[in-house]
């Protein structure tokens, strides 16, 4: 048992050391041997936990998409209107006091256009993990037009999948300019969007 704690907490820390190189430059700019490195772990543990760069890739990604629907779940299962958490979730990519938003460590912001081309398998993870997510925005779309705090859309999952596509570009605008302008005319735009509908 004590054995496999050990074993669990090497591949986390090799995946939270990619992870983290990765965010920063990218997959292909991110060599094995510097991940190794700077993770403390030799090369032949590496391959006992992942067959090859690509196969760690997956697993990066998978992680990646796991933990990020544990999170927005527990924000879904959370108090307070749909319309509110929605406004907390948006609120959560920009930046705050220092504190990096979800635009900046988004995976899917920094490898999607690369993976797509360089790994089907990885490409896969992703678009598996951004479909899912759509599904769950297109769920607090639906409870915020039952509870009155977002307005009724026709097709709450075409919505929702325009809204991702507006942040995830706005993302990489943020990262062009190096500022949080585009998120914050994201975060404008969309707060109008959803606003529930008033009656005269």
């Amino acid at each position: 048992m004590t054995e496999q704690t050990k074993s669990d907490q090497t591949r986390h820390k090799i995946l939270e050391t990619g992870r983290r190189l990765v965010v920063k430059h990218g997959f292909g700019g991110v060599g094995l041997s510097r991940i190794l490195t700077e993770s403390a772990v030799p090369k032949g543990s590496f391959y006992y936990y992942f067959a090859s760069k690509e196969a760690f890739g997956e697993a990066l990604l998978q992680d990646y998409v796991d933990g990020y629907l544990t999170r927005i779940d527990a924000l879904i299962g959370g108090p307070g209107s749909a319309g509110a958490k929605l406004t907390s979730f948006w609120n959560a990519w920009l930046a705050h006091s220092g504190t990096e938003g979800i635009a900046t460590q988004c995976l899917v912001v920094k490898l999607g256009a690369e993976v797509a081309d360089l790994s089907d398998g990885m490409r896969q993870i992703l678009n598996d993990g951004v479909d899912q997510f759509v599904q769950r925005l297109a769920t607090l779309l639906r409870a915020g037009a039952e509870d009155g705090s977002v307005r009724v859309f026709d097709d709450p999952e075409a919505t929702a999948q325009t809204l991702y596509a507006t942040w995830l570009g706005a993302a990489i605008l943020a990262k062009l300019a190096q500022n949080q302008t585009p998120l914050e005319r994201a975060l404008a735009e969309t707060v109008r969007i959803l606003a529930p509908q008033t009656t005269s």
